[in-house]
């Protein structure tokens, strides 16, 4: 009797085994030969993982928030045991590394900032196409390079951040719209970034191209400048002064100034989107040409194409809009009523082939006009 038992325990046992095994569809082989246990949003990648941990490391060049940067790296790292080395580096500073570098680059992947120096990189041949299984979740195509040279992950409205502590105590009222800013009433009082430095500032010389033309935009950008204290060396600058009143009018993305408001308690920044109309930017994530991890590197593009990563912005002060389709939306951004439709018609084509002429036109036309250019403490490299 004791002996049909056992074996009545142990056919037991292997039924109920068998039945674990076939329904868990987030167990797969890691690449140590242990069982392993990943998200669903990995399910087929078991040689990709593999291959990924027998690098053993990535590195990585943040353009988007520290705290988010270091979210993200870290959970990766908990995720699949796979090192991560990261720097915070402004998108133009990526840029201008990655050229340099030609080819031979001292990181794997670029993750977060605007895509306008992504562009200038895919189109001088500097980043390594990728077909993302988890790019089927991008809600719309216009979130992706047509050749898989980036993959978008956020999107983030370009606006105005004011403080209206400043404003009230100068009697001034806060600018409604891009010709607002001209007037000789916020001379001294506006802050951008740098555009030399940073994919903001260069998405505001794209926005303003596109919406008056070539000439007039630039003139814009010119008469602008005698209104400007400061330029940054991050598009996030100027958010990060307003609330303090150093800067009492900043040129930046909206959710920067939310993150002001509910992570630091800033109830005197007011944002604000231009009544004729603004532009956006859609935050991306890449592989570099080159990259000595090209493994990691593609599991990272997967893991950045996953709510595991993006859900991880609202829970570390970034409040940018997804654009992956299963992930839970910050609510942060809705409450402050901004709307991710409620932007205008951006060319991207015209920004992959032009920002860095554009720029160039800029910075040009400023020094005729009389700026020092060369001058790192309005013009900030720092």
């Amino acid at each position: 009797m004791k002996k049909f038992l056992a074996l009545l325990l142990a056919l037991v046992l292997a039924l109920s085994l068998a039945a674990c095994g076939g329904n868990n569809n987030d167990t797969q082989q890691g690449g140590d030969g242990d069982a392993a246990t990943y998200p669903e949003y990995f399910a087929g990648m078991d040689q990709l993982i593999a291959d990924a941990q027998a690098e053993g490391e990535l590195v990585v060049y943040g353009s988007c928030e520290e705290e988010y940067l270091t979210a993200a790296c870290q959970h990766f790292e908990e995720l699949f045991g796979i090192k991560v080395n990261a720097q915070r580096l402004s998108t133009g500073e990526v840029q201008a590394k990655i050229e340099e570098e030609n080819g031979n680059p001292s990181a794997d992947v670029w993750f977060g900032g605007t895509t306008d120096p992504y562009n200038v990189c895919a189109a001088e041949g500097l980043l390594e196409p990728y077909a993302a299984t988890n790019a089927s979740h991008l809600i719309d195509d216009m979130y992706k390079d047509a050749d898989g040279n980036w993959y978008g992950i956020y999107k983030g409205i370009l606006g105005f951040m004011v403080n209206t502590d400043e404003l009230t105590r100068m009697g001034l009222e806060a600018p409604a719209d891009w010709t607002d800013l001209l007037k000789d009433e916020y001379k001294g009082l506006i802050w951008l970034s740098n555009y030399n430095t940073a994919g903001t500032a260069k998405l505001v010389v794209n926005t303003m191209i596109q919406k008056y033309g070539h000439d007039e935009g630039i003139k814009y950008l010119v008469d602008l400048d005698k209104n400007i204290e400061v330029y940054t060396k991050s598009g996030s600058g100027p958010s990060k002064n307003v609330g303090t009143g150093e800067c009492v009018i900043g040129i930046g993305f909206l959710h920067d100034g939310i993150t002001q408001i509910v992570d630091n308690g800033y109830t005197n920044v007011s944002l604000i989107i231009p009544s004729s109309g603004t532009s956006f930017e859609v935050g991306a994530t890449a592989i570099f040409k080159g990259a000595a991890h090209s493994n990691a590197a593609k599991l990272w593009i997967e893991y950045a194409l996953s709510p595991e990563c993006v859900e991880l912005a609202a829970q570390n002060g970034s409040y940018q809009f997804l654009v992956i389709d299963n992930a839970t939306q910050p609510s942060q951004a809705s409450e402050f009523g901004l709307d991710p439709n409620n932007v205008m018609e951006y060319d991207f084509e015209d920004a992959k082939n032009n920002t860095k002429a554009y720029v160039e036109d800029i910075i040009n036309a400023l020094a005729a006009a009389g700026a020092n250019t060369e001058d790192t403490s309005r013009f900030q490299t720092e």
